[in-house]
């Protein structure tokens, strides 16, 4: 799948998920503008994707904050000239049972993921339009079905996939696409959290997970960043407007 200069931002790409896709990318001929929450985030991916030949730079900034959103991209601008697709990856988790979620935690999972992948979209777009090419790829989850404990996380997974949708409908005349990437059990920091959260050791929680796909086995980042590459690609241009769920069964 081609992807060969064309220029990426991903969001959330310290680490995770989001560092995969970033590198992954890289190893097939993009060039990559790596956001986290600040730059020295950004640092380890950065490093790695030069040491292996590829192009790319780190940009801080909260998805949250416009000016912010707006400095990102303009970076981008000014290091490479043009966005070609945006990867929604940016998130956050406040995990608790609905009696004991606080108005901050609710705030804060919709803030970062919703509203952060509404103002990054919106931003790409403006680079976008006028070329007549993009790809945006967002972030849902399986968790936008509903999950116990994630009240907030879940209503943001559920309004990216309707924005997904929408923009699809919006921006299809321009080249654009949109199309949502939505994670099962992935092997990461956020799931790390979610076993201590729980009181479970990791491998016991993996293992559990693991029971309930149709691979017998959890996710790991690679296996997301495919789908994303997938979404990515040059060839994709009659798909949008989806959401593909990487959970490992149907």
């Amino acid at each position: 799948m081609t992807v060969l200069n064309r220029v990426a931002v991903v969001t959330g790409a310290g680490k995770g998920i989001g560092a995969e896709t970033a590198k992954q990318f890289a190893q097939n001929g993009a060039k990559v503008v790596v956001c986290d929450l600040t730059r020295e985030f950004t640092e380890q991916t950065v490093r790695e994707i030069r040491e292996a030949g590829g192009e790319a730079i780190g940009v801080g900034a909260d998805v949250q904050k416009g000016d912010q959103v707006e400095a990102l991209f303009a970076a981008a601008i000014e290091e490479f000239g043009r966005v070609d697709i945006l990867v929604n990856n940016a998130g956050i988790i406040r995990d608790n049972l609905v009696y004991k979620m606080t108005e901050e935690d609710f705030d804060a999972v919709l803030g970062v993921h919703l509203k952060g992948t509404f103002l990054c979209s919106q931003a790409a777009q403006k680079w976008m339009v006028p070329q007549k090419y993009g790809r945006i790829i967002n972030f849902s989850s399986t968790s936008a079905l509903g999950n116990r404990g994630q009240v907030n996380y879940a209503a943001a997974k559920a309004g990216i996939q309707g924005m997904t949708k929408t923009l699809a409908i919006e921006l299809g005349r321009y080249g654009i696409t949109c199309n949502a990437v939505a994670p099962g059990f992935i092997e990461t920091d956020m799931t790390k959290a979610t076993a201590a959260r729980m009181g479970l050791a990791y491998e016991e929680l993996k293992a559990a997970a693991a029971k309930e796909t149709a691979v017998l086995r959890v996710g790991v980042p690679a296996d997301v960043a495919n789908a994303v590459l997938f979404f990515a690609a040059d060839e994709s241009s009659f798909i949008t407007g989806q959401v593909l769920y990487v959970r490992g069964g149907v």
